[in-house]
């Protein structure tokens, strides 16, 4: 192996497993992650959208996750409110299972939008609602703005999404240095190298403005963030957005990147509020236990 070779793998690896150490374990079987949302209430094909809450809603898992692991906690919370929610798989690089978004971006976005049919099929809403965590909340502007999905969202809500490009906490600043490394992560795991700051995927999807018009935009941001960095990059810039620092809601809230979609209550009281704003509550510290 040559010399650089030695060094570039192992940056890949951390590269890796800095956006990977903080999602939960994969279940040993997809039976039991089907299982897992059927018992939760989410991808039920049979559940038609309310009066209260007219829209299905798709969650977009990040990278490195997969549609059931990423919504443990928030697909149940918004079930018991009435919602009707579903999520997909996305960006699966062959012989890799559970760890998903690793794929061409672009493709994946192609997925979201078969997807999103095959839920308005079903439940015979004009439109679905889409919250994404990480990747999952930047990919779906991929769809909106490319792929004709702005006609079929009413809103997009992102958690930690990396909107702008991430420097890893200036990792990736070193990748020049490093001969080939570029190369390596775009060919192993391309939805890696198109999230980093300045990429051309990047460069691309922001060009022309943030947003596309019709659509409702909310970012849920943490000052905590250690994979999408620096954190006030998540935030958009348009009309019909609404940014969101979690600390200003609360304060000892220490969530960072992905405790932020996994498991903070506080976040997800944010989420009902961007998906129902005729009934949006304070968020506050209390919302942890509402």
């Amino acid at each position: 192996m040559l010399p650089w070779k030695r060094v570039v793998r192992p940056l890949t690896a951390l590269l890796l497993t800095t956006a990977v150490a903080v999602v939960p374990a994969a279940t040993t079987a997809q039976a039991a992650e089907a299982a897992a949302t059927s018992h939760s209430g989410w991808n039920d094909y049979s559940c038609k959208p309310s009066a209260a809450h007219p829209r299905p809603v798709v969650l977009v898992h990040g990278t490195f996750a997969n549609s059931v692991d990423n919504w443990l906690g928030l697909a149940p919370y918004l079930v018991n409110r009435g919602y009707c929610v579903f999520s997909l798989d996305y960006g699966q690089l062959p012989g890799v299972p559970f760890f998903h978004a690793l794929g061409p971006i672009d493709k994946s976005a192609g997925q979201l939008s078969s997807y999103v049919d095959t839920v308005l099929a079903a439940t015979g809403a004009a439109e679905a609602d889409l919250v994404g965590h990480s990747q999952g909340g930047m990919m779906p502007r991929y769809y909106l703005k490319f792929l004709g999905g702005a006609a079929k969202v009413n809103a997009l809500v992102g958690i930690a999404p990396n909107n702008h490009g991430t420097t890893l906490a200036g990792l990736t600043n070193l990748l020049p240095y490093f001969p080939g490394a570029e190369d390596l992560l775009s060919t192993a795991t391309p939805a890696l190298a198109q999230q980093v700051v300045g990429s051309e995927f990047m460069t691309k999807l922001n060009e022309g403005g943030d947003t596309v018009p019709g659509v409702r935009y909310t970012v849920i941001a943490t000052k905590y963030d250690e994979v999408v960095t620096p954190y006030r990059t998540q935030f958009l810039n348009g009309p019909d957005v609404r940014n969101v620092l979690i600390q200003d809601k609360c304060a000892v809230d220490l969530s960072e990147h992905a405790l932020l979609g996994l498991t903070d209550r506080i976040a997800f009281h944010e989420v009902t509020n961007a998906l129902d704003p005729a009934r949006a509550t304070p968020t506050t510290c209390a919302s942890v236990v509402g």
